[in-house]
């Protein structure tokens, strides 16, 4: 029977890990062998990744890899949308921004106005309006910073620009590049008319891989550094969402799923690209999955607002649990405040639960008096949202979904999962929590021949991971109706 051991880098905003995957030939287990905080840093010029500092964590992976028995492959996956430049040189010229830099306020309706049209650009990508889109980052540099444009021999997405850095070697993997509105979703290449009319040099845009290419092994010095494993680099479904939604668990191939976290990416697989007047209507995006495949989905506001509001709690003085929160939540009175958890003002860090008792307010809501009621609040919202999503999934493809698939970590908050089951009237099924991890190493099993393809690669995670299920609670169902109504008038 074969066995194997790989290596899975997974980057989140927040933190990120080093996790053995080992591999029976039926079977995949994981091992936690390194986790870091990442810690995005506001100096003067804005709000930026500590690149550098991931670097030497993932190098630091790589070392705990080799002396807990080696690793004959590894794979990166990380957040969507950001980037760095690099000079010719090979240098990069600059930290890379976080996407919740304020840099992008104004560059949608900039973009709109100067170069093309929502419409246009949609029919082009595919891809959900939001400032924090590869293209309005662009648009950024150009008008703001203009000298990186003209000095850069290379524009690489974060899992990739991190590629390089152990490799030397520069492509651009074809499901973190679909998350910028930079690629035209029915080619699955460069949009380059697009590129071409923001004024962008085309030389720094480099080509297109598929997940499971080979980047080959490690710099000398990296190897020297790091062990010397042999670990040749893979490219994985570099978007963690890519990544997540391969170990979605489903058996049927027409199926709904969240992969839940700071973000909630809710949607359904598609083997084209969805580009209706009814997906651009709802601002659906069209982004790319392993095996060339399109996410047709929404980014919902997800478990950030819950994060941000706990970390406004501990500046205060007091530290919670999340399951302290959840228990709190749980102890209030349901649907009696709702936000609508993509407002803008949810988007940034701050005092979130401030925020969220100023939109009760303003909306004419029960304004929430402690934490029990402020953390109810956001988990009702998100829960309705998700039925909203749904509902706009079940129209634009003209199919009905009888369950959600959730995966990720926010299949920890139990609470959560219960009231989606609630609030759409569908059977949910949670888990696995690591998906991101297991897509990841799915993938490199996959480049290494162990796994034929997608439905296989759902099969091992069946069989390797349990599943929980939860069902509607129909005694409650009027009550969640109600407050649907309620909800909508707040979109």
């Amino acid at each position: 029977m074969s066995s194997r051991r790989m290596l899975a880098i997974d980057l989140g905003a927040s933190s990120g890990r080093g996790i053995i995957g080992h591999w029976d030939g039926r079977k995949i287990t994981l091992e936690e062998i390194h986790r870091f905080s990442n810690d995005p840093v506001m100096m003067p010029g804005g709000f930026f990744w500590d690149t550098v500092r991931l670097l030497f964590e993932i190098k630091a992976a790589i070392l705990k890899a080799s002396h807990s028995g080696g690793a004959e492959s590894l794979g990166i996956d990380t957040w969507g949308v950001d980037y760095g430049y690099t000079d010719k040189s090979g240098a990069l010229l600059s930290n890379p921004y976080n996407y919740r830099d304020t840099r992008t306020e104004n560059m949608v309706p900039w973009f709109f106005e100067n170069v093309m049209s929502k419409s246009d650009l949609y029919g082009r990508t595919g891809i959900q309006t939001m400032n924090i889109n590869t293209i309005f980052q662009l648009a950024a540099d150009r008008l703001n910073r203009p000298w990186l444009l003209e000095n850069a021999d290379s524009m690489l997405f974060t899992p990739d620009l991190l590629g390089y850095l152990l490799t030397g070697q520069k492509y651009t993997e074809y499901t973190i590049a679909s998350t910028g509105a930079i690629l035209d979703a029915g080619a699955r290449d460069y949009a380059w008319d697009v590129i071409d009319r923001m004024g962008l040099p085309r030389k720094i845009f480099r080509d297109i891989v598929q997940p499971g290419f080979n980047m080959g092994g490690l710099l000398p010095e990296v190897e020297e550094e790091t062990g010397s494993t042999g670990a040749k680099v893979i490219k994985v479904g570099s978007h963690d969402t890519a990544s997540a939604v391969l170990s979605v668990p489903a058996k049927d191939e027409d199926f709904l799923y969240i992969s839940s976290g700071t973000w909630s990416l809710m949607g359904t697989e598609s083997r084209e690209p969805v580009l209706t007047p009814l997906s651009e209507k709802f601002d659906f995006t069209n982004e790319g999955g392993v095996g060339r495949t399109i996410r047709v989905l929404r980014n919902i506001m997800g478990l950030w607002i819950e994060q941000e509001a706990r970390r406004q709690w501990t500046r205060e003085g007091t530290k919670y649990s999340f399951d302290d929160l959840s228990a709190q939540a749980m102890a209030s009175k349901p649907l009696q405040s709702l936000i609508n958890p993509d407002d803008q003002i949810f988007a940034t860090a701050g005092n979130m639960p401030k925020r969220i008792c100023d939109y009760c307010r303003k909306t004419g809501q029960h304004v929430p008096e402690n934490v029990g009621e402020i953390v109810r609040c956001i988990f009702d919202s998100l829960a309705l949202k998700y039925r909203w999503t749904a509902e706009k999934l079940e129209e634009m493809t003209g199919k009905k979904y009888g369950a959600i698939n959730i995966v990720g970590g926010g299949t920890k908050e139990e609470m959560l999962s219960q009231f989606t089951a609630d609030a759409t009237h569908k059977t949910v099924y949670a888990g696995p929590v690591e998906a991101t991890a297991l897509g990841n190493i799915a993938v490199q099993c996959m480049s290494h021949g162990e796994i034929a393809g997608i439905p296989e690669a759902r099969e091992v995670v069946r069989n390797s991971f349990d599943v929980k299920e939860y069902e509607s609670n129909r005694i409650s169902a009027s009550l969640w109706d109600e407050a649907y109504g309620r909800f909508i008038n707040l979109l």
